[in-house]
């Protein structure tokens, strides 16, 4: 039984603990001057490399596109000054190696000299930005709610700083709700802006078109596209536009004054735009529903 309550006796258990150092927490200091800044504050860090082949041609356009002139008439002139000089006859010989050389070193010239008029006579066309021709325009499809107007003069300020976007309409349910920015001037030549006519213009292929797909519809470059004319409303040198669907029963129209000026990332803003007037105009429309319910 002893030896039972001996090996049964717990043996408490304590651990000897070392004292740890405390671990006091390090402050940096900064320093008034950078790491990538010297003495007198210059810039240390990596530059950028530049390219000195493509600065060069860019700033010595003409001479690099006549470039291949100078190189197939300096190989005519030493194709002549060999025959010269070694003692051959000018006339070809098909019979002669010689000949059959020069003959080739000619084709090359020439096709070199051909390729250098070809450098001058093709030049990219520049784009730049027009100014509309047209007058300012601010019209808002009457009673609407106060919150509903300042969302799309929000749209319109965003657009026109951030964008190329100069002319800005918006149609919902038959009816022109925004007509903003530059526009045609009226017929009347009253120097009123030309207003938007709902009916023709959503029996156009245009909105047609964009209605039916349910997609964004870009006209990089408005002037190619005969639907032009279906735009009156906008000025007459608009250089770009863009169709934008607001779900199945309106349009935004955005006109711009630079071809090809709309990038990727605005037209992908745009589309979300339009998805936000699609819910917010679908509030007010059943609101209005809902009020000439109550009135009857």
């Amino acid at each position: 039984m002893e030896a039972g309550r001996l090996f049964h006796t717990p043996i408490p258990w304590r651990p000897v603990l070392t004292p740890s150092p405390l671990i006091s927490p390090r402050f940096i200091r900064a320093s008034s001057k950078s790491h990538f800044c010297d003495q007198k504050g210059s810039y240390r860090g990596p530059k950028p490399k530049r390219d000195w082949l493509a600065d060069w041609v860019s700033n010595n356009d003409d001479t690099v596109r006549s470039f291949p002139i100078y190189v197939g008439g300096g190989s005519l002139l030493s194709v002549v000054f060999n025959r010269i000089i070694s003692g051959i006859a000018l006339v070809t010989d098909a019979s002669s190696s010689q000949s059959r050389a020069d003959l080739l070193t000619l084709g090359l010239a020439v096709t070199n000299i051909l390729a250098g008029l070809v450098w001058l006579s093709i030049r990219p066309k520049s784009i730049s930005v027009v100014n509309p021709q047209g007058v300012e325009c601010r019209r808002i499809y009457p009673n609407i709610a106060a919150s509903l107007v300042s969302e799309l003069l929000w749209v319109w300020e965003s657009l026109s700083v951030v964008t190329c976007c100069r002319s800005l309409v918006i149609l919902y349910d038959r009816n022109c709700i925004l007509q903003i920015g530059m526009a045609a001037e009226s017929s009347d030549d009253d120097g009123e802006a030309m207003a938007v006519d709902a009916t023709k213009l959503m029996q156009g292929s245009l909105y047609q078109g964009v209605i039916k797909s349910g997609a964004q519809s870009y006209l990089a470059n408005l002037s190619l596209y005969p639907g032009k004319s279906e735009l009156p409303f906008l000025p007459s040198n608009t250089q770009a536009v863009i169709l934008q669907p607001i779900g199945d029963k309106g349009i935004i129209i955005i006109g711009g004054d630079t071809i090809r000026g709309f990038t990727t990332s605005d037209q992908a803003w745009i589309t979300l735009i339009g998805e936000k007037l699609d819910a917010s105009l679908s509030k007010y429309v059943n609101n209005i529903s809902v009020v000439v319910q109550d009135r009857v």
